[in-house]
């Protein structure tokens, strides 16, 4: 991530976060206003490149897993594989999914489900919890999850179990040392290191984005880096001389002998790349491949179909029947060249028979779908699994628990959801959209390029205050918003746009009888649509088809994809015009 780096991290503070459990919800103080019942939610992607490419027999889709899941790292025990990703201020954090195939994936839940682990509240959207490292300990038989938090002072930190099935993730230990993208490294002896991106020593920066990576031996019974093992193992990238930006992600291997450092260089958007070097020992000296990179898009022509950009960040397994496999981050930008879907879990077959691991395809024009390993069923269309390609999710939110998919921001969902048999209530906070503070909102992640998200709406606002419905967010700051409000006794559903803070409202339309609403937003070639519709009627538009543009990571800024969100305010700042 293209940060810069932490300093004077103070200690670190409580974390604030829980899990939401279907049940009774105790309305949280800052809470008021009427409840907004939302049901029926229905979304379905329709990308053409899955129709252009429908799959072969024995191939499976990549992206594993569309949408805002970036920074994949990934960990196997026995047969048992586990994958984690950032989260930024989501709520809960850092979703980690489980397969036993590397094909197949379900979502386990998230590693950091309580208050005592996250502390988000007053974080823009881009902050929070960034690169995730998942690594098992044969030597103790334990899970380890390492990351950055910015945000609360926190920093660096660790959390750990001895079964991510179950959960039960430790609190956060924080970790003494400066700059982000830790990872841990076990050797054959039991010895165990820390690896990271950092800033140079102090006056020693030579451009403008000359990082290092750094090594501490870690000390597995205090759970913390020795002081003063710290050593530069990594001095900007492959070849100073050329004053490469941005070398981080790094991970840690051993294979024959020789360790084997992997790193993303170039920095996460259009010169993203990942570069390995070998060495003697954890602590190098490490010597680049000569074929470095060995993974990246930057480098192809921009004019080619179905592209697939931003390749980087990677992290290997060994996979079934001694395979080698590697999961990166990597976008698919719209027909307009944007990005609104974020930054995607991708995955190849890696070729490690000789000295470096090479990228199935790694350099050349990524493929929408890749070989299955020998034996395995390709079942992500079953609805058992977490689903790619084209799809559709419904949700009428009657489980015992909310699914995984569903996340809130700055906060946990418990203090604004509750469970009924007719679907899902939203008690509206006294705070808006808008702000950097935790928002009565649950969002799901815009998976595709071009999609159409349906939810139904029982709502009665009581004056210009309150508004319900639903928005299409790539930040506090840039979003679109359709919601139902009341002033002068009369009803309205306004489409508002929020560009770089600034508020404009697009349309407005009276409703005569609120109830049972139904709404919609569609993308199209990176256009959306919002629309309603009440009974039987037809779906009507609710203003002009509006641009994608700021949706996209390219226009807002940031490390986030588009989210789709149910929505409810006891606080709308929306100024507006009945007349």
């Amino acid at each position: 991530m293209m940060i810069k780096k932490l300093k004077n991290i103070s200690s670190a503070l409580l974390y604030a976060s829980s899990v939401f459990l279907f049940g009774a919800c105790q309305q949280d103080a800052a809470t008021s206003g009427t409840e907004a019942l939302f049901s029926n939610f229905n979304y379905t992607g329709n990308d053409a490149v899955y129709d252009n490419y429908p799959l072969p027999e024995g191939q499976f889709y990549s992206p594993i897993l569309q949408g805002c899941y970036p920074d994949p790292s990934i960990t196997r025990k026995g047969e048992d594989y586990y994958l984690v990703n950032s989260s930024f201020v989501m709520f809960p954090g850092v979703p980690i999914f489980h397969s036993t195939d590397l094909v197949n994936w379900k979502q386990l839940g998230h590693v950091l489900d309580r208050e005592s682990q996250l502390d988000v509240k007053n974080a823009g959207i881009s902050e929070g919890i960034y690169a995730p490292d998942i690594q098992y300990n044969p030597h103790n038989d334990t899970f380890y999850m390492v990351t950055t938090q910015i945000s609360a002072g926190i920093g660096n930190m660790v959390v750990k179990t001895d079964d991510p099935k179950k959960g039960d993730w430790t609190d956060p230990i924080k970790l003494n040392f400066d700059g982000i993208d830790p990872a841990l490294f076990f050797d054959d002896d039991g010895k165990a290191y820390i690896v990271h991106n950092d800033a140079p020593d102090e006056g020693k920066e030579l451009y403008k984005g000359h990082r290092v990576i750094k090594i501490w031996d870690y000390d597995l019974e205090k759970d913390q880096v020795i002081a003063g093992t710290d050593q530069i193992i990594v001095d900007g990238g492959v070849d100073i001389q050329e004053k490469p930006i941005w070398i981080e992600g790094p991970h840690i291997y051993k294979k024959d002998g020789k360790y084997f450092l992997m790193c993303a260089e170039g920095g996460t958007g259009g010169n993203h790349s990942e570069v390995i070097f070998i060495g003697d020992s954890p602590r190098g000296p490490f010597k680049p491949a000569a074929t470095n990179p060995i993974l990246s898009q930057r480098h192809l022509d921009k004019s080619r179909t179905d592209r697939v950009e931003w390749a980087g960040h990677a992290d290997l397994v060994e996979g079934p029947g001694g395979a080698w496999y590697g999961v990166f981050l990597a976008v698919r930008p719209n027909s307009n060249n944007l990005v609104n879907t974020g930054r995607e879990t991708f995955i190849l077959p890696v070729d490690w028979t000789g000295k470096w691991p090479v990228f199935a395809g790694g350099m050349e024009a990524l493929k929408p779908y890749v070989p299955m390993p020998e034996g395995v069923s390709n079942q992500t269309q079953t609805g058992r699994y977490f689903p790619n390609g084209n799809f559709s999710f419904q949700d009428n939110f009657q489980q015992t628990e909310l699914d995984a998919r569903w996340v809130a921001l700055r906060g946990s969902r418990e203090k604004f959801l509750r469970r009924h048999d007719s679907g899902l209530h939203i008690s509206p906070s006294a705070v808006s959209i808008n702000e950097k503070k935790p928002i009565s909102a649950l969002f799901y992640r815009q998976q595709h390029k071009d999609f159409t998200a349906e939810v139904d709406l029982n709502y009665l606002p009581r004056s210009h205050k309150d508004l319900a419905g639903i928005t299409c967010m790539q930040s506090e700051a840039f979003y679109y918003t359709l919601g139902l409000t009341k002033k002068n006794d009369e009803y309205y559903l306004v489409l508002e746009q929020m560009s770089d803070g600034v508020s404009t409202i697009l349309a407005q339309e009276k409703i005569k009888h609120p109830e049972d609403l139904s709404l919609r937003v569609a993308s199209k070639n990176d256009y959306y649509q919002f629309s309603f519709k009440q009974g039987d009627a037809d779906y009507r538009a609710v203003g002009d088809v509006l641009s994608g543009n700021i949706l996209s990571t390219d226009v807002a800024g940031g490390f986030t994809g588009a989210l789709i969100g149910l929505y409810a305010t006891s606080a709308n700042h929306i100024a507006w015009d009945t007349q």
